[in-house]
């Protein structure tokens, strides 16, 4: 027993030893790797993780610049910025979204409007986004957050800059607005290598001049290297280098002049576009109505997006700049001057109308706007009455590819190059247009139809007004411009942009004369804007038009009572004044408002009245009835 006792606890010593070798081994390897892996670390890959270590302690930042100024050409501001707090949420850092929402209300007021918007943003935007679900924020919502802060991951305030429209709607079409940068934004952001500028900046311009002088109004981003601790905060700043604030923009527009333009209009549609002949300065750009550029910043509400864009009136439509609309008898000053230019007509040569028109060999009449006609026309008493039966057969004996020719000058049919995105370029018809839109030949009803504007004729008011303005400075056509200047944030240089001239009128000062004396006779007694050039202490020329919106048979009377408001004949008016130096060229036009002596010219007017004499009016222009009516 003994001996088998001390044999046991011989082999249980040697497992023991066996076991500690093991062990001891063991340890080594492990201590081994250990000191390789620190080796490793420390020594070997010391600079790649040194680099790592001051990249978590050091943040950059970026710092957005100030967005430059709009304002007008007497100083008033119509575009500034104005720092609020903000409270954001990332949703890619909170877990239950909703919940976390209807916890903020116990603290912050976050009304259904702002839900709304929120989700709305959460749409469009990458879920790593900081999205704002209240703006503006006082003080006092501010400290009951802050206080609150820990319990909600992902949710945080910020200071933000905020752009406001201080005129509301008022020249909403030229500036434009903001709007939260979107994918697609981005996109393009990468495409043209700005990306890195826009960091930290959450909103850019999305139409108008907001959208078209981008570059200049938003400047260059500044950056501020600090370091944080564990947490992520910052404790203290090691390097800064200041943004460079956007460019500030002078426009052309006049504000008072354009409130009243777009007073005179009152509750009716339409546009109404002003320049400076020498110049090409776009004194006033309405588009009626209009809409209130602040609902956009923010993002818009659905509430407010369904009551723009499903309204009848369309409010969101740019009319000056894209609307696109025949013509009417505004076309028969340029019609005038193109006859005396190619010697198709002569000052002397006059006509007996009948109050049609037949062309050979067809038995179609084309009625002119009278019954039973003007009696005996010629040049400039074809302007005063705007005889259509005097137009029929000039446009018949020039042919449409001369017609056409000579109105491309004036750029109808392509775009005036004004500066700001979105233009539309009308139709100057011709056989050749026709072909191609259409592969049909063209017929001389067709010619007949553009010799008073209509047919296949479409122009926008920026387009007349471009080309009034032509007339009225003496065949010189100037590039229209909304910018006039544009103002260095940073250094306050002023660097102006208006007087280029684009091209010269292919026609004699002589003709252009003619056509000016009758354009001035349209607003004297017996012309078609008689009533309102009535009391003028100035002399003003200009050409009254009205526009089909709907056909009528041949031998059917057009009842302006008998039909749909919104199917009437559009009204249009183009002048300039004074006629002897003019200051003003403008085109203006009001949707189904009927006659253009009626409805369009007195809006004209009430503008002259303000610019020239200062006249403040205090109502709309009225609907007047004329004796005389065009087409």
């Amino acid at each position: 027993m003994e001996g088998s006792t001390l044999k046991n606890q011989q082999s249980e010593l040697q497992q023991f030893r066996l076991r500690l070798f093991v062990a001891s081994i063991m340890a080594l390897l492990l201590a081994g790797v250990l000191v390789a892996r620190f080796v490793y670390l420390q020594i070997l890959r010391h600079d790649h993780y040194h680099t790592q270590a001051e990249a978590n302690r050091i943040s950059i930042l970026p710092i957005v610049p100030n967005r430059g100024l709009i304002i007008d050409r007497n100083g008033v501001v119509l575009a500034y910025n104005y720092p609020a707090y903000t409270l954001e949420v990332t949703p890619s850092k909170v877990d239950k979204l909703d919940e976390t929402l209807d916890e903020l209300e116990k603290i912050v007021t976050i009304t259904p409007r702002d839900r709304k918007r929120f989700n709305k943003l959460l749409e469009e935007s990458r879920n790593f986004d900081s999205l704002p679900v209240r703006t503006r924020l006082n003080e006092d919502e501010a400290a009951r957050f802050a206080v609150n802060r820990y319990r909600f991951p992902g949710v945080e305030i910020k200071a933000r800059l905020f752009r406001m429209y201080p005129e509301d709607s008022s020249a909403s079409h030229a500036i434009g607005y903001i709007g939260r940068i979107n994918e697609a934004d981005l996109k393009k952001l990468d495409t043209e290598d700005k990306a890195a500028n826009y960091r930290g900046t959450d909103h850019l311009g999305k139409i108008g001049i907001e959208q078209s002088y981008e570059n200049e109004l938003h400047g260059t981003t500044g950056f501020e290297e600090v370091e944080t601790d564990a947490g992520g905060r910052a404790v203290r700043s090691l390097r800064r280098q200041e943004p460079v604030p956007g460019n500030n923009l002078v426009l052309s527009i006049d504000i008072k002049l354009q409130k009243v333009a777009e007073k005179a209009f009152g509750d009716r549609r339409g546009a109404l576009v002003a320049i400076e002949p020498s110049t090409g300065e776009v004194l006033a750009f309405v588009s009626q109505p209009g809409y209130d550029p602040n609902l956009f910043v923010d993002g818009i509400d659905q509430t407010s997006w369904d009551m723009l864009n499903n309204s009848l009136d369309k409010p969101l439509n740019n009319r000056a700049l894209r609307g696109q609309y025949p013509p009417g008898s505004t076309y028969k000053p340029f019609m005038a001057l193109a006859g005396l230019h190619t010697n198709t007509r002569s000052p002397s040569y006059s006509i007996s109308d009948p109050g049609y028109f037949m062309l050979p060999p067809s038995s179609h009449h084309y009625r002119d706007w009278k019954a039973g006609g003007h009696g005996v026309v010629d040049l400039q008493r074809s302007l005063v009455i705007s005889c259509d039966t005097y137009y029929y057969g000039l446009a018949n004996d020039m042919g449409a590819e001369t017609i056409s020719k000579f109105m491309d000058q004036f750029s109808f049919g392509k775009k005036t190059g004004i500066d700001v995105d979105g233009e539309l370029s009308g139709i100057n018809p011709s056989p050749e247009w026709k072909r191609k839109r259409y592969k049909q030949k063209w017929y001389g009803g067709d010619t007949i139809s553009i010799g008073i504007g209509q047919g296949y004729n479409l122009a926008t008011p920026l387009q007349l007004a471009h080309g009034t303005a032509m007339l009225a400075n003496n065949g010189v056509a100037m590039r229209p411009r909304l910018v006039k200047a544009i103002q260095e944030g940073s250094t306050g240089k002023i660097k102006s942009l208006s007087g280029e001239e684009i091209r010269r009128g292919n026609f004699s000062m002589e003709h252009l004369d003619l056509v000016k004396q009758a354009m001035v006779a349209v607003t004297k007694p017996g012309g078609t804007a008689a009533v309102a050039g009535a009391g003028a202490t100035y002399n003003f020329a200009g050409k009254t038009g009205t526009a089909q919106v709907v056909g009528i048979k041949q031998n059917e009377k057009y009842v302006e009572a008998n039909v749909d408001e919104r199917l009437r004949d559009h009204a249009l008016f183009v002048a300039f004044a004074p006629a002897e130096l003019p200051r003003i060229a403008l085109a203006v036009l009001v949707e189904n408002g009927g006659h253009g002596g009626s409805a369009a010219a007195p809006i004209a007017r009430q503008v002259f009245d303000y610019l020239l004499l200062g006249k403040i009016p205090n109502t709309p222009a009225p609907a007047l009835k004329e004796e005389t009516e065009d087409d």
